[in-house]
């Protein structure tokens, strides 16, 4: 039997067989609630799709669009494209050209643009209208294809496809991706000749196409004829972008004026604007007005999610406002938000650039109490401001705690660091600290030189036979070079 078949069969005689005839009160799962936690990009979603069918569970063609779309806004793509092709090969729907160009924005996304051009070119001719080709389009252009993009615009406009802005807004995002700022009003002006309406972005990106080269006034014209355009409704992101180009140009009191209007224009529901917002009135130094916005954000937000809280903690450390921060910390400790040391972290960063070294060496530690993750970047980090201020113990102290967290598989402690502090541990340091350092570094890395040298000046210093050490560098078969031979003639004759 064709496996379609037998499938379909499967999905039919599971939704005849689940009408249930009593009420439960714990929820039940659904298939979303299945595939969601699988969170490693790597883990394939496959067996759970099969297993649930398999289990007499219906699935909805509805749902899994809708499964497929939340992968998608979190990046999960690989795992998108996997749901997409099992549908496709199960037969659980008839693709049509809707369907075939997310499949093939996908394909294009995990595998490449070759990829993509293949899937492409397998479709029908009834498949190939302008969805397609324009998620072809879009895969050119994420990979900076720019010939074979202008080539696919030109046959999507002889072939009456290209009447979207979404597709003159992907070349405009092509050359300023490629650095070549000032092809995209070109492209805005070959808009407007073909008679598709530029949308928000396409303004919005033209006007940055000025900005970026310091160039003001075609910055205010391109805004000017945006403004009189009736089919635009202006938008807080928009203004927010000509502020920041005024920040950077000096320009105060336009600055304030844009700055108005975009706050006039915020979605009060959604945290986004807001937290722009507040960085430009970082940027300027306006403790007050950032303040004012936070405070405004958190009555006008349903709840501050962690997004919120990094805009704001990075905003008060540009600011050098430090107790500020340490009280928006707390109130995101409280919030019963989920842990995320990024939130923290920028507090660490912030002290840290500023030589305030116990602060985030003491921040650290609070966390740890709280049992709370940390991350060896962020020991680190406070270790080598520890160093540069010649405080070795404290390095010292920082980096074994680094290393007694270390969990970050493929990432490896900070080479110069840890050489510095063998270093000076073989130099002014007893057995006993050289042997516990070294122990806790062999977890993280291979044993290598360096820790045996830092052994053995500890141990002559301290009077100590050296034989043993020796035995050990030949048991890892490490050998000797000049250092070690300089090294073991300081032994007392």
């Amino acid at each position: 039997m064709d496996p379609k078949l037998s499938f379909v069969k499967t999905l039919i005689r599971n939704a005849i067989t689940s009408r249930s005839y009593y009420t439960s009160r714990t929820k039940k799962p659904t298939l979303y609630t299945k595939i969601s936690p699988l969170g490693n990009p790597n883990q394939s979603v496959v067996p759970e799709l099969d297993d649930w069918v398999s289990k007499g569970n219906k699935v909805s063609v509805g749902e899994l669009q809708r499964i497929i779309r939340d992968l998608r806004k979190r990046k999960r793509f690989s795992q998108a494209l996997q749901i997409s092709e099992w549908m496709n090969e199960k037969g659980v729907c008839k693709f049509r050209p809707s369907e075939h160009a997310v499949q093939l924005d996908l394909i294009g996304r995990v595998r490449g643009f070759v990829s993509a051009e293949e899937y492409f070119g397998n479709l029908g001719d009834e498949d190939k209208d302008c969805r397609t080709y324009g998620a072809l389009l879009n895969c050119y252009v994420r990979q900076l294809q720019t010939e074979k993009s202008l080539a696919h615009l030109r046959k999507m406009q002889e072939m009456g496809f290209a009447s979207s802005p979404l597709d003159y807004n992907g070349i405009m995002c092509l050359y300023t991706n490629g650095g070549q700022h000032e092809k995209v009003p070109g492209v805005l002006a070959e808009m407007k000749e073909n008679n598709v309406s530029p949308d928000n972005f396409s303004y919005r990106i033209c006007i940055n196409s000025y900005g970026v080269r310091s160039d003001l006034e075609g910055v205010e014209k391109v805004l000017k004829e945006m403004e009189g355009e009736p089919h635009i409704v202006m938008d807080w992101n928009t203004y927010a972008v000509v502020a920041d180009f005024y920040i950077k140009a000096g320009q105060i009191n336009k600055v304030i004026d844009a700055l108005k209007k975009s706050e006039e224009r915020l979605d009060t529901e959604k945290g986004l604007g807001y937290n722009f917002l507040i960085s430009l009135y970082a940027n300027m130094g306006s403790k007050d007005e950032v303040l004012r916005l936070w405070d405004l954000e958190k009555s006008a937000c349903k709840r501050c999610i962690n997004r919120d809280y990094i805009c704001m903690l990075v905003s008060l450390v540009k600011l050098g406002e430090f107790d500020e921060a340490e009280m928006v910390l707390k109130e995101w400790e409280m919030s019963g938000n989920c842990y995320d040391f990024r939130v923290p972290q920028t507090v660490v960063v912030g002290y840290s650039a500023k030589g305030l070294y116990e602060r985030a060496e003491a921040l650290l530690e609070d966390l740890m109490e709280k049992g709370k993750a940390t991350t060896l970047k962020s020991w680190e980090l406070v270790a080598t401001g520890y160093v540069a201020k010649g405080e070795m113990e404290k390095a010292l102290k920082c980096m074994e705690v680094a290393l007694n967290v270390w969990t970050e598989e493929g990432r490896k402690p900070n080479y110069s660091l840890i050489t510095t502090l063998l270093s000076w541990l073989g130099d002014e340091c007893s057995v006993e600290d050289a042997e516990v350092f070294v122990g806790s570094l062999r977890k993280v890395i291979p044993v290598n030189k360096q820790m045996y040298h830092a052994l053995l000046k500890a141990y002559i210093r301290g009077g100590e036979e050296v034989n043993s050490i020796v035995d050990r560098m030949k048991t890892d078969k490490i050998d000797h070079d000049e250092e070690t031979r300089k090294i073991l003639d300081m032994r007392p004759s």
